[in-house]
């Protein structure tokens, strides 16, 4: 298990992993994350426990919040995140000597991205979630690739097969996120860079389309995905101001109601 102590808004992996990379040691990659959330009243952060999960890419992640700091979980699943991902938290409870009974919420990432693992992500939480009573939060996927950039403009774009993305522009205002271009499903050729100076490019979508805002934006990072640890990250705070909801009311972000195009609709894109 590696160790380490970062920024709120910094990468986990830094550039460890690039693309069409494998875990460090072609398993799983297993750190400690210490973290201290500005702006959490310490006695909120003290005794807060839950478990948070990202299944919305090829990565399945996995991650437990205990007393402010952060023990995480990845792999690359390809399509076999409902094989990995509770045994992967089982491990990470057991190494992190916490128990389901002693969670207080659960987190996960709600999207968009594949429907398949949106629907692990959230199924899992509810499960998790629904016999213990506990409130249950889902997060943008596009704040968690923003979270994990280290930026404080991103511009995000997730492959969403079909010929199309699925994109938004986020800026950090006071420790949040705030979507300048709200999220949205679209063809890469109508991706547009928000006004001002500073914007990266991070997610898939600039790995799938190469030419995506091709000189538009100066830093592109396709490798950059959501984590389970950013949405712990984001999840914190919204979980300490009562955000949660029950269970059965947690629900995917898809942006889009069809898994398929006819012949005539991919030609006319």
């Amino acid at each position: 298990m590696s160790c380490g102590r970062g920024l709120e808004d910094a990468n986990a992996f830094g550039n460890d992993f690039a693309p069409d990379a494998v875990a460090r040691n072609d398993r799983d990659p297993m750190f400690f994350h210490g973290q201290i959330l500005a702006g959490i009243p310490q006695d909120r952060i003290a005794g807060m426990r839950f478990a948070a999960i990202e299944t919305s890419s090829e990565w399945c992640s996995l991650a437990l919040w205990i007393d402010g700091e952060i023990f995480a979980l990845e792999r690359r699943a390809g399509n076999r995140h409902s094989e990995f991902a509770l045994p992967m938290l089982e491990d990470l409870m057991k190494n992190s000597g916490v128990g389901a009974a002693e969670l207080d919420a659960v987190a996960f990432g709600a999207g968009p991205g594949s429907f398949t693992g949106l629907r692990i992500a959230c199924g899992l939480a509810q499960g998790l979630a629904f016999a213990r009573g506990l409130p249950v939060i889902g997060v943008s996927a596009f704040e968690a690739i923003a979270q994990e950039s280290g930026a404080a403009r991103v511009v995000a774009c997730i492959d969403a097969r079909m010929r199309e993305v699925y994109y938004a522009a986020l800026e950090k205002h006071g420790g949040r996120w705030r979507e300048v271009v709200p999220g949205q499903c679209i063809a890469p050729g109508a991706a547009a860079v928000p006004a001002g100076d500073g914007w990266i490019g991070c997610g898939s979508g600039f790995g799938a389309f190469p030419a995506l805002l091709q000189n538009k934006i100066k830093l592109v990072r396709p490798e950059i995905h959501p984590t389970a640890l950013a949405v712990a990250q984001l999840a914190a705070p919204r979980l300490v101001a009562g955000e949660g909801v029950d269970a059965v009311l947690a629900t995917p972000l898809y942006l889009r109601d069809k898994v398929a195009f006819t012949k005539q609709e991919l030609e006319s894109r």
